[in-house]
Protein backbone atom coordinates (compact mmCIF):
# COMPACT_ATOMS: atom_id res chain seq x y z
CA UNK A 1 0.00 0.00 0.00
CA UNK A 2 1.49 3.18 -1.38
CA UNK A 3 1.83 6.46 1.01
CA UNK A 4 -1.44 7.84 -0.47
CA UNK A 5 -4.02 5.23 0.36
CA UNK A 6 -2.24 5.08 3.81
CA UNK A 7 -3.44 8.59 4.16
CA UNK A 8 -6.67 8.44 2.94
CA UNK A 9 -7.46 5.53 5.41
CA UNK A 10 -5.95 7.39 8.68
CA UNK A 11 -8.29 10.54 7.07
CA UNK A 12 -11.63 9.30 6.32
CA UNK A 13 -13.66 12.69 6.75
CA UNK A 14 -10.85 14.46 4.56
CA UNK A 15 -12.76 15.22 0.86
CA UNK A 16 -11.05 13.78 -1.98
CA UNK A 17 -9.01 16.30 -4.11
CA UNK A 18 -9.60 14.39 -7.33
CA UNK A 19 -13.32 14.40 -7.15
CA UNK A 20 -15.05 17.85 -8.10
CA UNK A 21 -17.71 18.56 -5.86
CA UNK A 22 -21.81 18.18 -7.43
CA UNK A 23 -22.56 22.38 -7.42
CA UNK A 24 -24.96 23.81 -4.81
CA UNK A 25 -28.62 23.84 -5.55
CA UNK A 26 -30.28 27.27 -7.17
CA UNK A 27 -32.13 29.94 -4.52
CA UNK A 28 -35.78 29.90 -5.40
CA UNK A 29 -37.43 33.32 -5.14
CA UNK A 30 -39.37 34.05 -1.85
CA UNK A 31 -43.04 35.34 -2.62
CA UNK A 32 -43.74 38.54 -1.75
CA UNK A 33 -47.28 38.94 0.34
CA UNK A 34 -49.80 40.95 -1.35
CA UNK A 35 -50.53 44.56 -0.23
CA UNK A 36 -52.62 44.04 2.95
CA UNK A 37 -49.88 41.92 4.59
CA UNK A 38 -47.38 44.12 3.84
CA UNK A 39 -48.90 47.41 5.61
CA UNK A 40 -49.91 44.41 8.32
CA UNK A 41 -46.54 43.34 8.65
CA UNK A 42 -45.05 46.57 8.51
CA UNK A 43 -47.42 47.60 11.80
CA UNK A 44 -46.64 44.97 13.27
CA UNK A 45 -43.30 45.55 13.31
CA UNK A 46 -43.37 49.51 14.42
CA UNK A 47 -45.46 47.85 17.73
CA UNK A 48 -42.35 45.38 17.59
CA UNK A 49 -39.79 48.73 17.59
CA UNK A 50 -41.81 50.41 20.26
CA UNK A 51 -41.68 47.98 22.39
CA UNK A 52 -37.71 47.86 22.01
CA UNK A 53 -37.69 51.66 22.13
CA UNK A 54 -36.93 51.87 18.68
CA UNK A 55 -38.17 55.62 17.35
CA UNK A 56 -40.88 55.43 15.19
CA UNK A 57 -41.03 57.61 12.04
CA UNK A 58 -44.30 59.37 12.04
CA UNK A 59 -46.89 58.95 9.12
CA UNK A 60 -46.62 61.62 6.78
CA UNK A 61 -50.30 62.73 6.19
CA UNK A 62 -51.76 65.12 3.48
CA UNK A 63 -51.86 68.87 3.97
CA UNK A 64 -54.70 70.28 5.41
CA UNK A 65 -56.93 72.70 2.96
CA UNK A 66 -56.33 76.14 2.57
CA UNK A 67 -58.78 78.16 4.58
CA UNK A 68 -60.95 80.62 2.66
CA UNK A 69 -59.73 84.26 1.86
CA UNK A 70 -60.78 86.98 3.96
CA UNK A 71 -61.92 90.08 3.18
CA UNK A 72 -60.65 93.63 3.76
CA UNK A 73 -63.28 93.85 6.78
CA UNK A 74 -62.30 90.55 8.51
CA UNK A 75 -65.26 88.71 6.70
CA UNK A 76 -65.03 85.51 4.75
CA UNK A 77 -65.63 85.76 1.47
CA UNK A 78 -68.29 83.55 0.14
CA UNK A 79 -69.82 83.30 3.23
CA UNK A 80 -73.74 84.28 3.57
CA UNK A 81 -74.83 86.55 5.94
CA UNK A 82 -78.50 87.48 6.62
CA UNK A 83 -79.63 91.06 5.37
CA UNK A 84 -80.59 92.69 8.64
CA UNK A 85 -77.04 91.37 10.55
CA UNK A 86 -75.39 93.48 7.42
CA UNK A 87 -77.54 96.70 7.34
CA UNK A 88 -77.03 96.39 11.36
CA UNK A 89 -73.41 96.01 11.08
CA UNK A 90 -73.50 99.01 8.55
CA UNK A 91 -75.33 101.41 10.81
CA UNK A 92 -72.74 100.87 13.82
CA UNK A 93 -69.87 102.31 11.97
CA UNK A 94 -71.87 105.56 11.10
CA UNK A 95 -70.81 108.58 13.10
CA UNK A 96 -73.32 109.66 15.36
CA UNK A 97 -74.50 112.16 13.39
CA UNK A 98 -75.64 109.74 10.56
CA UNK A 99 -77.06 107.61 13.48
CA UNK A 100 -79.56 110.42 14.66
CA UNK A 101 -80.40 111.62 11.04
CA UNK A 102 -81.32 107.68 9.87
CA UNK A 103 -83.48 107.46 12.98
CA UNK A 104 -85.17 110.62 12.07
CA UNK A 105 -85.63 108.91 8.36
CA UNK A 106 -86.64 105.67 10.07
CA UNK A 107 -89.63 107.50 12.42
CA UNK A 108 -90.83 109.70 9.57
CA UNK A 109 -90.99 106.39 7.51
CA UNK A 110 -93.02 104.97 9.97
CA UNK A 111 -95.60 107.95 10.69
CA UNK A 112 -96.42 107.38 6.95
CA UNK A 113 -96.44 103.95 7.16
CA UNK A 114 -98.62 104.15 10.26
CA UNK A 115 -101.54 107.17 8.17
CA UNK A 116 -101.79 104.47 5.59
CA UNK A 117 -102.62 101.85 7.96
CA UNK A 118 -104.77 103.61 10.64
CA UNK A 119 -107.62 106.19 9.66
CA UNK A 120 -108.78 106.29 13.42
CA UNK A 121 -105.80 107.86 15.52
CA UNK A 122 -107.22 107.28 18.50
CA UNK A 123 -106.53 103.51 18.03
CA UNK A 124 -102.79 104.93 18.26
CA UNK A 125 -103.61 106.34 21.89
CA UNK A 126 -105.17 102.81 22.68
CA UNK A 127 -102.14 100.97 21.57
CA UNK A 128 -99.69 102.82 23.18
CA UNK A 129 -101.77 102.16 26.77
CA UNK A 130 -102.08 98.35 25.53
CA UNK A 131 -98.12 98.41 25.20
CA UNK A 132 -97.07 100.09 28.31
CA UNK A 133 -99.87 97.32 29.71
CA UNK A 134 -97.93 94.61 28.10
CA UNK A 135 -94.83 95.93 29.53
CA UNK A 136 -96.22 96.21 33.43
CA UNK A 137 -97.26 92.29 32.28
CA UNK A 138 -93.95 91.32 31.59
CA UNK A 139 -92.58 92.84 35.01
CA UNK A 140 -95.52 90.71 37.02
CA UNK A 141 -94.44 87.68 35.30
CA UNK A 142 -90.17 88.61 35.98
CA UNK A 143 -91.46 89.34 39.96
CA UNK A 144 -93.82 86.48 40.63
CA UNK A 145 -91.76 83.27 38.83
CA UNK A 146 -88.13 84.66 38.98
CA UNK A 147 -88.77 85.79 42.63
CA UNK A 148 -86.27 88.39 41.85
CA UNK A 149 -86.41 92.32 41.02
CA UNK A 150 -83.12 92.32 40.28
CA UNK A 151 -82.47 95.11 37.68
CA UNK A 152 -86.09 97.05 38.44
CA UNK A 153 -85.90 100.58 39.37
CA UNK A 154 -88.30 101.35 42.73
CA UNK A 155 -88.27 105.28 41.97
CA UNK A 156 -89.42 105.03 38.41
CA UNK A 157 -92.54 102.87 39.30
CA UNK A 158 -93.51 105.51 41.80
CA UNK A 159 -93.01 108.27 38.92
CA UNK A 160 -95.40 106.14 36.95
CA UNK A 161 -97.50 105.34 39.67
CA UNK A 162 -97.45 109.28 40.63
CA UNK A 163 -98.37 110.34 37.22
CA UNK A 164 -100.99 107.60 36.57
CA UNK A 165 -103.33 108.40 39.23
CA UNK A 166 -102.86 112.14 38.44
CA UNK A 167 -103.92 111.95 34.97
CA UNK A 168 -106.42 109.38 36.37
CA UNK A 169 -108.03 112.29 38.78
CA UNK A 170 -107.90 114.40 35.38
CA UNK A 171 -109.81 111.68 33.11
CA UNK A 172 -112.80 111.55 35.78
CA UNK A 173 -113.10 115.33 36.70
CA UNK A 174 -112.28 116.33 32.76
CA UNK A 175 -113.30 113.52 30.40
CA UNK A 176 -114.63 110.35 31.12
CA UNK A 177 -113.87 107.65 28.11
CA UNK A 178 -111.67 104.76 27.27
CA UNK A 179 -108.88 105.72 28.61
CA UNK A 180 -109.87 106.13 32.37
CA UNK A 181 -110.46 102.57 31.79
CA UNK A 182 -107.18 102.02 30.83
CA UNK A 183 -104.89 104.35 32.91
CA UNK A 184 -106.84 102.60 36.08
CA UNK A 185 -105.37 99.04 35.14
CA UNK A 186 -102.28 100.74 34.23
CA UNK A 187 -102.01 102.15 37.78
CA UNK A 188 -103.32 99.10 39.34
CA UNK A 189 -100.45 96.47 37.77
CA UNK A 190 -97.89 99.47 38.64
CA UNK A 191 -98.95 99.63 42.30
CA UNK A 192 -98.97 95.67 42.36
CA UNK A 193 -95.02 96.10 41.15
CA UNK A 194 -94.58 98.74 44.05
CA UNK A 195 -95.67 96.48 46.54
CA UNK A 196 -93.70 93.35 45.31
CA UNK A 197 -90.27 95.19 45.08
CA UNK A 198 -90.84 97.19 48.29
CA UNK A 199 -92.08 94.02 50.65
CA UNK A 200 -91.83 90.85 49.15
CA UNK A 201 -88.36 91.20 47.25
CA UNK A 202 -86.71 93.90 49.14
CA UNK A 203 -83.80 91.24 49.41
CA UNK A 204 -83.04 91.45 45.84
CA UNK A 205 -83.55 95.30 45.02
CA UNK A 206 -80.31 97.15 43.88
CA UNK A 207 -81.03 100.54 46.41
CA UNK A 208 -77.17 101.35 45.64
CA UNK A 209 -77.48 101.33 41.95
CA UNK A 210 -80.90 102.89 41.83
CA UNK A 211 -79.86 106.37 43.11
CA UNK A 212 -81.30 109.05 40.76
CA UNK A 213 -82.45 111.74 43.07
CA UNK A 214 -86.64 112.25 42.51
CA UNK A 215 -86.71 116.13 43.15
CA UNK A 216 -84.92 116.38 40.06
CA UNK A 217 -87.90 115.41 37.94
CA UNK A 218 -90.48 116.24 40.85
CA UNK A 219 -89.89 119.53 41.04
CA UNK A 220 -89.29 121.00 37.38
CA UNK A 221 -92.43 119.63 36.22
CA UNK A 222 -93.92 120.85 39.10
CA UNK A 223 -92.59 124.35 38.25
CA UNK A 224 -93.27 123.89 34.57
CA UNK A 225 -96.49 122.81 35.11
CA UNK A 226 -97.41 126.51 36.93
CA UNK A 227 -96.34 128.44 34.57
CA UNK A 228 -97.39 126.09 31.41
CA UNK A 229 -100.76 124.88 31.45
CA UNK A 230 -103.83 124.29 29.08
CA UNK A 231 -106.23 127.35 28.94
CA UNK A 232 -109.61 125.54 28.74
CA UNK A 233 -112.19 126.20 30.52
CA UNK A 234 -111.87 124.04 33.53
CA UNK A 235 -110.51 124.68 36.56
CA UNK A 236 -107.06 126.16 37.17
CA UNK A 237 -106.41 123.02 39.68
CA UNK A 238 -107.14 120.50 37.21
CA UNK A 239 -105.83 122.38 34.38
CA UNK A 240 -101.99 122.32 36.14
CA UNK A 241 -102.63 118.64 37.27
CA UNK A 242 -103.45 117.77 33.51
CA UNK A 243 -99.66 119.63 32.90
CA UNK A 244 -98.12 118.14 35.51
CA UNK A 245 -98.85 114.38 34.43
CA UNK A 246 -98.09 114.97 31.01
CA UNK A 247 -94.31 116.48 32.18
CA UNK A 248 -93.80 113.89 34.64
CA UNK A 249 -94.56 110.89 32.23
CA UNK A 250 -91.87 112.57 29.95
CA UNK A 251 -89.28 111.54 32.44
CA UNK A 252 -90.73 108.97 34.07
CA UNK A 253 -88.24 106.36 32.91
CA UNK A 254 -85.35 108.23 33.71
CA UNK A 255 -84.27 106.58 37.05
CA UNK A 256 -84.56 103.34 35.03
CA UNK A 257 -81.87 104.19 32.31
CA UNK A 258 -79.93 105.60 35.06
CA UNK A 259 -80.02 102.18 36.81
CA UNK A 260 -79.35 99.97 33.36
CA UNK A 261 -76.24 103.04 33.09
CA UNK A 262 -75.46 101.82 36.40
CA UNK A 263 -75.43 97.93 36.06
CA UNK A 264 -74.30 97.94 31.90
CA UNK A 265 -76.18 94.45 31.68
CA UNK A 266 -79.88 94.19 31.40
CA UNK A 267 -81.41 90.89 31.90
CA UNK A 268 -84.11 89.68 29.43
CA UNK A 269 -87.24 90.62 31.16
CA UNK A 270 -86.43 94.03 32.05
CA UNK A 271 -85.41 95.22 28.86
CA UNK A 272 -88.39 93.68 27.22
CA UNK A 273 -90.37 96.25 29.50
CA UNK A 274 -88.26 99.32 28.60
CA UNK A 275 -89.01 98.29 24.74
CA UNK A 276 -92.80 98.23 25.54
CA UNK A 277 -92.18 101.60 27.13
CA UNK A 278 -90.02 102.83 23.98
CA UNK A 279 -92.84 101.39 21.87
CA UNK A 280 -95.71 102.70 23.48
CA UNK A 281 -94.07 106.35 23.82
CA UNK A 282 -93.55 106.03 20.14
CA UNK A 283 -97.26 105.46 19.22
CA UNK A 284 -98.16 107.84 21.35
CA UNK A 285 -95.67 110.18 20.05
CA UNK A 286 -97.08 108.95 16.63
CA UNK A 287 -101.26 110.12 17.46
CA UNK A 288 -100.49 113.21 18.37
CA UNK A 289 -98.46 114.66 15.31
CA UNK A 290 -100.72 112.96 12.77
CA UNK A 291 -103.76 114.27 14.46
CA UNK A 292 -102.07 117.52 14.30
CA UNK A 293 -101.39 117.17 10.51
CA UNK A 294 -104.82 116.08 9.88
CA UNK A 295 -106.68 118.92 11.61
CA UNK A 296 -103.82 121.16 9.59
CA UNK A 297 -102.76 122.65 13.04
CA UNK A 298 -106.32 123.50 14.20
CA UNK A 299 -105.41 120.91 16.71
CA UNK A 300 -103.11 123.25 18.31
CA UNK A 301 -106.17 125.60 19.09
CA UNK A 302 -108.36 123.44 20.40
CA UNK A 303 -105.55 122.37 23.25
CA UNK A 304 -105.36 126.09 24.24
CA UNK A 305 -103.16 129.11 23.40
CA UNK A 306 -99.74 130.10 24.11
CA UNK A 307 -96.89 127.28 24.57
CA UNK A 308 -99.05 124.30 26.04
CA UNK A 309 -100.19 122.80 22.58
CA UNK A 310 -96.13 122.91 21.76
CA UNK A 311 -95.12 121.86 25.21
CA UNK A 312 -97.51 118.85 25.20
CA UNK A 313 -95.68 117.71 21.40
CA UNK A 314 -92.25 118.65 22.71
CA UNK A 315 -92.89 115.76 26.00
CA UNK A 316 -94.33 113.59 23.03
CA UNK A 317 -91.01 113.88 21.03
CA UNK A 318 -88.61 114.38 23.83
CA UNK A 319 -89.75 111.16 25.51
CA UNK A 320 -89.47 108.97 22.60
CA UNK A 321 -85.95 110.25 21.95
CA UNK A 322 -84.86 108.96 25.61
CA UNK A 323 -85.84 105.83 24.78
CA UNK A 324 -84.80 105.82 21.14
CA UNK A 325 -81.02 105.14 21.87
CA UNK A 326 -81.72 101.93 24.38
CA UNK A 327 -84.44 100.76 21.71
CA UNK A 328 -81.72 100.47 19.34
CA UNK A 329 -79.31 98.38 21.12
CA UNK A 330 -82.23 96.10 22.19
CA UNK A 331 -83.07 95.87 18.42
CA UNK A 332 -79.61 94.70 18.16
CA UNK A 333 -79.33 92.37 20.84
CA UNK A 334 -82.81 90.38 19.49
CA UNK A 335 -81.32 89.90 15.86
CA UNK A 336 -77.99 89.05 17.34
CA UNK A 337 -79.48 86.36 19.11
CA UNK A 338 -78.38 87.25 22.64
CA UNK A 339 -80.95 87.00 26.05
CA UNK A 340 -78.86 89.50 27.69
CA UNK A 341 -78.31 93.00 26.84
CA UNK A 342 -75.26 95.07 27.35
CA UNK A 343 -74.49 98.15 27.11
CA UNK A 344 -71.89 100.20 26.26
CA UNK A 345 -70.80 103.30 28.04
CA UNK A 346 -73.03 106.70 27.26
CA UNK A 347 -76.03 105.05 26.23
CA UNK A 348 -78.52 106.06 28.72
Amino acid sequence: MNATNRNSCNNPTRPDPSITPPPPPPRLARPRPPPQLRSSNSSRRARAGAAEGAPIRPRQSSPAPAPPPIGKRGEMRGSSRRPVAVVMAWVRRQPPKVKAFLAVVAGMAALVFIRFIVHDHDNLFVAAEAAHALGIAVLIYKLTKEKTCAGLSLKSQDLTALFLAVRLYCSFVMEYDIHTILDTATLAATLFVIYMIRFKLRSTYMLDKDNFALYYVVLPCAVLALLVHPSTSHNIVNRICWAFCVYLEAVSVLPQLRLMQNTKIVEPFTAHYVFALGVARFLSCAHWVLQVLDTRGRLLTALGYGLWPSMVLLSEIVQTFILADFCYYYVKSVFGGQLVLRLPSGVV
